[in-house]
């Protein structure tokens, strides 16, 4: 298989049939939300924090290891992730009854890490506070045992299977969106929506100074992560760079995005539990953040991707409470 090869439309369509054999739709819930100048917007909010595994990335990992060879099936795969890929990895790997490996970080949630593990797949922890390189460590992993590597993110099959997502709710809303807000790490799933979606806008959202889509879409090329990036909560969308694969499918495709903070995304979390009654992490809210916020037009054509709730339960406590 050549995991060089570029992601498509057809991929995206396949994908969403793959996942549609396994996985019911998750709901599309109306949200409403008060804006200074439009007065309150009526939108929506695509809940896939209520995957089998919490998350999006179900899709893409599930996509992705549908498409092995049998040979390549028996050698096992290989994920890199902080927590929510890597689930998906574990949930696709033991459903085919495929030996899996996840490289994770030291510092990643321990409820991230203990659900990886609790659904089969061996993890790998590295050092991300220490520098040491995710990519590196899974090369190794890789070189070792001959298993296929399933990239989080700067995958085709990967993004195709998150771009299914967008094929729901083409579906569910009866038209294209006008446009879909996204949380995004390394531009895995705004990529897989801007093929799923063509006639809609795509707007990548991730933390400050970590939002090295938007940087590359603005530059024109790859763009990595300066020196001593600030902390954030945001876990799962930390990425040093995207990669050249993403870019060339969100390159004319998606806007550049937008940024926010970390109050900006507690504060979404609190009107996802108050307002919709979902439980939605950190890395998963980014995108409803932005929208609360007044970072992006919104419209009763709108889609906010609510991507992950895996949360760590003393630190959601304490966001919930406001302590």
């Amino acid at each position: 298989m050549n995991a060089e090869r570029m992601p498509t439309r057809e991929g995206v369509l396949l994908a969403a049939e793959r996942v549609a054999a396994i996985l019911p739709p998750t709901p599309l819930l109306p949200l409403e939300i008060a804006t200074t100048r439009h007065g309150t917007v009526r939108l929506w909010a695509k809940a896939e924090v209520l995957q089998p595994i919490g998350a999006v990335k179900i899709r893409g990992a599930w996509h992705r290891l549908y498409a092995l060879t049998e040979a390549e099936r028996a050698r096992g795969v290989v994920g890199v992730s902080s927590g929510n890929h890597a689930q998906g990895v574990a949930w696709a790997a033991r459903r085919l009854r495929i030996a899996a490996t996840i490289v994770m970080p030291t510092d990643a949630p321990q409820a991230k890490i203990d659900a990886t593990r609790a659904l089969g797949a061996e993890v790998v922890l590295y050092d991300r506070p220490g520098g040491e390189d995710r990519d590196e460590v899974a090369a190794r992993l890789v070189a070792a045992s001959g298993a296929t590597l399933v990239h989080a993110f700067a995958d085709p099959w990967v993004i195709e299977g998150q771009g299914s997502a967008g094929i729901e709710i083409e579906a569910q809303l009866g038209r294209a969106p006008s446009r879909i807000v996204a949380c995004c790490g390394g531009g895995g799933l705004a990529a897989g929506l801007a093929l799923a979606c063509p006639d809609s806008a795509v707007v990548p959202v991730e933390p400050v100074s970590w939002d090295m889509v938007g940087q590359a879409l603005r530059a024109g090329e790859v763009v990595r992560v300066g020196a001593n990036p600030p902390a954030t909560i945001c876990d799962a969308l930390q990425p040093l760079a995207t990669r050249p694969l993403n870019l060339a499918v969100l390159a004319g495709r998606a806007e550049p995005g937008v940024t926010v903070t970390d109050h900006e995304v507690r504060a979404a979390q609190r009107f996802a539990f108050a307002r919709l009654h979902l439980v939605v992490e950190p890395g998963g809210a980014a995108a409803l953040a932005a929208a609360l916020a007044g970072k992006v037009p919104l419209d009763g054509d709108t889609v906010v991707m609510l991507t992950g709730g895996n949360v760590d339960p003393a630190a959601y406590a304490a966001t919930i409470t406001g302590k």
